[in-house]
């Protein structure tokens, strides 16, 4: 009888998911090779195969030698041992689809094969082609591609982790890439929030793009976040800062007046005058608003000389000796200026009131500084959505969504890198909100996310969604987390610490990429938050070449080692390490782009210098009298 090539072993302990195999006499370890094809035999991360009549059930080798080996065998055999521990993952009918779980355990002597090219062909090219997308192929079987089900990828969120260096925002500009071809999905959409500018580069054929300080060059457009879109306490959050119960009502009260006006002036349809809301996203003059309260801090009234205690002459209010002070200007962010008067004396010589203050002329202070600054304009001066002071705007949020999420170009990034960070974290939270809400309300339409679903790229996660952080991006997220998948909106998480982010919003990733991670604490995290049972495979991240991932979760058939198919080399994304060192000899006349290498040519720090004042990274070259090499010649003479 001919030996079945395949045959590795036999099982010997069954524990739940987990069981144990001996190796047989004749199994040779390390490559086999099965009708001509090389396959890894014993190695963690392989495939094994144990028919049970009409069904096969598949498994993951976890472990490896003595330590797989049962307790009461390692006192038998403490060198020397053929033992391999198996994690099982899934089953499946003899020529039918894989799925994962198992309905039927194997028993004792039960044979164990590796699993071949044609069961992983069988396994991965399961289901609807339309339902899956190749990210790359099998680390231990070029040939194959890994798939990935797109359905569960999106809407049932997902991780990219690894450590800098280990290819993770390349692996990311290629899962986005196979993501968005437009042959297969021409009505993908994909929203990505580039917090250092990355990704423009890597996407810019499939992608638009909205920045603080655009390059018209590049088709990049001007990135505006309109203030009266956000909720109350997002609002306060960026404009006053911290105010009291008291204070907040007062302020809550004027803007509900503001939008009345508004809304009075320039109806809405849909909006209710009286069902508005402090919350309602309709355009009210945040000019106006300071403008009223900064009035009502320092505003005083003088009472008419010769009449009653409480008999007001308004032409006394702005004025010395009949003549007006300073009225100030709403658009311009100008205060009023107020005579100095005594708060002693007579009842004809004290200052009365016109309303009680509330104590927050350093919050207004604060809101008209934030008012005048630049760096700001793009949330308080949102060009087009900027309301007048009848609160007019020249758009409305429509267009704002649909130049967001319903261009014609599948991908969208939000360049956050010309953000100020002290206000990063509540902006990301008030657009994960106003996005999430927009997409909540329209369920039902063709616009909304169960039409037409909608994954949102987070970048840097963990800058902003840390344990410890409870500001409006975690509590947005942690929602979306939980709720996203009935409405149609995915997650898609990249960080480089995993150990950083919050462990609730890190189990809800229904598939996790798990790139090189050196970090003993980064891989618990990820091993606690993987939703299958494969500690040992986890074990090998520190090893992981560049660009290669471990797979897990709901999106792949198997736990898979994968090779990321990264783009091409001119749509890479702008995070490569500088090279300090290119290659080349001076002597032979090479001279590399860069690196301390290269010969050295006078300097101009002023570019720097100018670069930094103007605080864009666009740099246009202007045209020299005298070329560089005369200028060098010249400083060495």
């Amino acid at each position: 009888m001919l030996r079945d090539p395949t045959f590795i072993g036999t099982v010997q302990d069954v524990h739940g998911a987990t069981i144990t195999v001996e190796l047989s006499d004749e199994t040779v370890t390390g490559l086999g090779f099965v009708h001509g094809e090389g396959y890894r035999v014993g190695q963690v991360g392989s495939f094994i195969r144990i028919p049970l009549g009409f069904v096969d059930l598949y498994g993951v080798v976890s472990q490896v030698g003595a330590g797989a080996a049962p307790e009461s065998e390692q006192e038998l055999k403490a060198y020397g041992n053929r033992w391999v521990k198996v994690q099982m993952v899934g089953e499946g009918q003899r020529g039918g689809q894989f799925e994962r779980g198992i309905s039927q355990h194997p028993t004792i002597d039960d044979r164990v094969h590796i699993v071949t090219e044609a069961d992983l062909i069988a396994i991965y090219g399961s289901g609807d082609p339309q339902d899956f997308v190749s990210v790359g192929h099998l680390a231990s079987a070029e040939s194959i591609p890994s798939l990935i089900n797109i359905n569960k990828l999106v809407t049932r969120h997902s991780a990219v982790v690894g450590t800098t260096g280990s290819g993770k925002s390349t692996t990311v500009a290629g899962l986005l890439n196979a993501l968005s071809d437009v042959k297969l999905y021409p009505s993908a959409r994909i929203l990505v929030f580039d917090i250092h500018g990355e990704y423009s580069k890597a996407l810019s054929d499939k992608a638009v793009v909205f920045k603080v300080d655009p390059n018209s060059a590049k088709g990049q457009k001007e990135f505006f976040v309109p203030f009266w879109a956000l909720s109350f306490d997002e609002l306060v959050s960026l404009a006053f800062g911290k105010l009291n119960d008291a204070q907040m009502g007062v302020v809550a009260d004027l803007i509900v007046q503001l939008k009345k006006e508004g809304l009075a002036k320039c109806p809405r349809e849909g909006v209710d005058e009286l069902r508005i809301t402090v919350d309602t996203p309709v355009p009210f003059c945040l000019h106006k608003l300071w403008y009223e309260l900064h009035k009502r801090e320092h505003h005083t009234l003088i009472p008419r000389p010769g009449g009653a205690a409480d008999e007001v002459d308004p032409a006394y209010v702005l004025g010395i000796d009949n003549q007006p002070l300073q009225l100030g200007d709403v658009m311009s962010v100008t205060p009023p200026l107020y005579r100095t008067v005594k708060t002693t004396g007579s009842a004809h010589e004290r200052v009365q009131h016109g309303r009680d203050p509330i104590g927050i002329r350093q919050q207004l202070a604060s809101l008209a500084s934030k008012l005048r600054d630049p760096r700001l304009a793009f949330l308080f001066s949102p060009g087009d959505w900027l309301p007048d002071i009848d609160g007019k705007t020249a758009k409305d949020l429509d267009s704002l969504l649909e130049e967001w999420i319903g261009g014609s170009n599948p991908i969208t990034i939000l360049d956050l890198s010309g953000i100020p960070s002290s206000i990063l974290n509540d902006l990301i939270g008030a657009l994960l909100r106003v996005l999430y809400d927009a997409i909540f309300w329209a369920k039902n339409l063709p616009e909304g996310g169960r039409e037409r679903p909608l994954l949102m790229v987070l970048e840097e996660a963990h800058a902003y969604l840390s344990k410890e952080n409870s500001g409006s991006a975690a509590a947005a997220v942690r929602r979306i987390a939980k709720e996203g998948r009935k409405y149609g909106v995915g997650m898609m998480i990249v960080s480089q610490r995993p150990s950083e982010i919050d462990s609730t919003i890190l189990s809800q990733c229904g598939t996790i990429f798990a790139m090189r991670l050196t970090n003993d604490t980064d891989r618990g995290h990820i091993t606690s938050a993987a939703s299958d049972n494969l500690k040992g495979i986890f074990e090998m991240l520190p090893v992981l070449r560049t660009g290669e991932a471990i797979i897990v979760g709901e999106a792949v058939s198997l736990p898979v080692r994968t090779l990321i198919t990264p783009p091409t080399l001119d749509r890479r994304p702008d995070s490569v390490d500088p090279r300090v060192v290119e290659r080349g000899n001076l002597n032979e006349g090479f001279q590399g782009p860069g690196g301390w290498g290269q010969r050295r040519d006078p300097s101009d720090y002023a570019a720097m210098v100018r670069q930094w004042r103007m605080q864009t990274t666009h740099y246009e070259h202007k045209a020299q009298t005298v070329s560089t090499s005369q200028k060098f010649d010249e400083k060495k003479e």
